[in-house]
């Protein structure tokens, strides 16, 4: 059974920083493209960020270049997101996913993300 779980989301204030984690277990972890969407209330869900399955291929939506990095630990079979200079509009539920082949097969429950400002 394939498992997503992220964690670290919280309430930060204008400016803050967190980093999010996703732990994955029941899958080839490495051979995946790891990524991270998020869905604010009453919007659609968005792309945030993606990582091919050696840590390369890397690619952001353009409201996270440069404030938002992503990183990948095979070893640990877990992807991060390290977030920077948070605003109020990114307030919105986190997810990450693994999929292959421009397909997501697998994500988790989402970790909660709250800017105050």
């Amino acid at each position: 059974q394939v498992q997503l779980v992220e964690s670290g989301g919280g309430l930060v204030q204008a400016g803050g920083s967190l980093r999010l984690s996703c732990a994955a277990s029941g899958l080839a972890f490495s051979t995946y493209t790891l990524g991270w969407f998020r869905q604010a209330p009453g919007k659609a869900r968005e792309f945030v960020a993606h990582t091919g399955w050696s840590g390369g291929n890397i690619l952001y939506a353009d409201d996270m270049k440069g404030r938002f990095t992503i990183s990948r630990h095979n070893a640990q079979n877990t992807v991060y997101l390290q977030m920077n200079n948070l605003q109020p509009e990114d307030t919105a539920v986190y997810s990450c996913a693994a999929g292959k082949s421009r397909r997501w097969d697998y994500w988790g429950q989402g970790t909660q993300v709250t800017v105050s400002s």
